[in-house]
């Protein structure tokens, strides 16, 4: 008899129990908000319980929760979100769930600028010669044998052209070692003061072999070249200072 009542009231205090739990059910209703982004058809999983819903266009949803069940959303278009109901989501009517819009990386697209070129185009033949703004004020100077190339001469005008012209390549190869270098690097490396770095550039490219090599981008060349020159040019700096 005694051991009937004991079983009949460890059988009451179970369905009390698995009363209770069912009594914290609660179905909650939510509403996910995303920046720009489409809020239909994302995934709400219970992974307490297993269970799963969807939410509608607008974004809302209703899923049977308890406290301390953790919801889990996912979609394709937003940063997976995870969230315990605690009992202020069990109060409230409608909770607000703020979900991110997952970051899209474009692949660099490199333009390839050689492949347009006025040769492409049309516009002058294959092979043509390519002249820059001073060659080609030079070559319009003395081009031809009429009276123009002969005052061009005689007026010093084809001179002048001339070191024009030299200045300019001199420019392009400045803008060429500003690029390959920064001022940390003469300064730290070469020891070059900073007050004798413009200088020592100059210095650089007036050397035929460096000139050379800065043309035709051989960087290797470069730097092995620019080691020897800085170690003259310190030594002309420190007899000018002696």
């Amino acid at each position: 008899m005694k051991i009937k009542i004991t079983l009949q009231f460890i059988v009451f205090l179970f369905v009390q129990v698995i009363f209770a739990q069912t009594d914290n059910v609660k179905e909650l209703r939510g509403k996910i908000i995303a920046d720009s982004v489409a809020v239909d058809r994302i995934k709400i999983e219970n992974v307490t319980t297993d269970k799963t819903a969807f939410s509608d266009v607008n974004g809302f949803f209703t899923i049977a929760v308890k406290e301390g069940d953790v919801l889990v959303f996912t979609a394709v278009n937003l940063e997976g979100l995870r969230m315990k109901i605690d009992k202020q989501d069990m109060l409230q009517e409608v909770i607000t769930v703020k979900m991110i819009p997952k970051s899209i990386i474009l692949k660099e697209v490199i333009v390839n600028e050689s492949s347009i070129t006025a040769e492409s185009l049309g516009i002058i033949p294959y092979g043509q010669k390519k002249y820059t703004p001073a060659e080609r004020k030079l070559y319009t100077a003395t081009s031809g044998n009429g009276i123009d190339g002969l005052l061009n001469t005689i007026s010093g005008r084809k001179a002048m052209l001339k070191k024009e012209i030299v200045i300019e390549k001199k420019e392009q190869l400045l803008a060429r070692i500003e690029v390959l270098f920064e001022d940390k690097y003469y300064i730290e490396n070469l020891k070059i003061p900073t007050d004798y770095i413009r200088g020592f550039q100059y210095y650089c490219i007036d050397d035929t072999a460096f000139a050379n090599a800065l043309r035709s981008k051989n960087k290797t060349m470069v730097m092995f070249l620019i080691v020897r020159l800085a170690e003259n040019y310190n030594e002309i700096i420190t007899g000018e200072n002696k």
